[in-house]
């Protein structure tokens, strides 16, 4: 078992909208992919990589974050984090410790 990972509780200073995805119908037979907010949390936000790939003569720039966050049970694929403007997609989340006490998200900075 991994050794237990005391976090500071003013570390998890960041104020994040967990978002799940919807569907909608766009009234033609298909359905149109949006988010919907789902809760507000407090989370713990950490930089960990950048990469930056060139496409079609541009340079977009890709942050790869880990997010903490107290215990979640209801996370799924597909779900993000959004911090005002800036949105996170979950790509990855586990329990660190195996404690039961955080969830840790690796995500990825999506422009929207």
């Amino acid at each position: 078992m991994a050794k237990a990972r005391i976090i500071d509780p003013g570390a998890f200073s960041a104020r994040l909208t967990l978002e799940g995805p919807v569907e909608t119908p766009d009234g033609q037979g298909g359905a149109e992919r949006g988010f919907a907010a789902l809760a507000m949390l407090w989370a713990a936000i950490e930089p960990v990589a950048a990469r930056a790939d060139e496409a079609a003569g541009t340079l977009p720039v890709s942050v790869t974050h880990r997010i903490w966050l107290r215990r979640r049970g209801d996370l799924a694929g597909g779900m993000r984090l959004r911090k005002g403007a800036r949105i996170f997609a979950i790509r990855a989340f586990r329990d660190p410790d195996e404690t039961g006490r955080y969830t840790l998200c690796d995500c990825e900075e999506i422009q929207p």
